[in-house]
């Protein structure tokens, strides 16, 4: 028998420091399947440097809380909203920036803690 896995309320938790002072990343849920895993999990980012990440897997991100200015390598920005979705490919290059805060829940095809 197969069994779901129920983590429970994520968006409250506290986010470890990701990258520079103000980019914080957590995985809280990784598939089973070793060939294609899936991870999913939550991303802030507060006011303060820009992040700017070369995606080595494929990932969308939901925007639930705040709000981004989202740049790729062409040089196109989206201020992202809590409701817009992005799909960012395998090789993508992202600015993230924020004047006050954003949060993003996000499901990429890696394993856990290969971000």
């Amino acid at each position: 028998m197969i069994k779901m896995s129920h983590v429970g309320k994520i968006t409250d938790a506290e986010l470890p420091l990701f990258a520079g002072d103000n980019a914080y990343l957590k995985d809280f849920a990784v598939s089973n399947d070793g060939q294609a895993p899936i991870t999913a999990g939550l991303f802030r980012l507060e006011a303060g440097e820009p992040i700017t990440y070369t995606y080595t897997y494929e990932e969308m991100k939901l925007i639930i809380d705040g709000e981004f200015q989202i740049t790729d390598e062409s040089g196109e920005t989206v201020t992202a909203r809590t409701g817009d979705l992005f799909y960012f490919p395998k090789g993508s290059v992202i600015t993230f920036t924020t004047d006050t805060f954003g949060l993003g829940y996000f499901c990429g095809q890696r394993g856990a803690d290969e971000a």
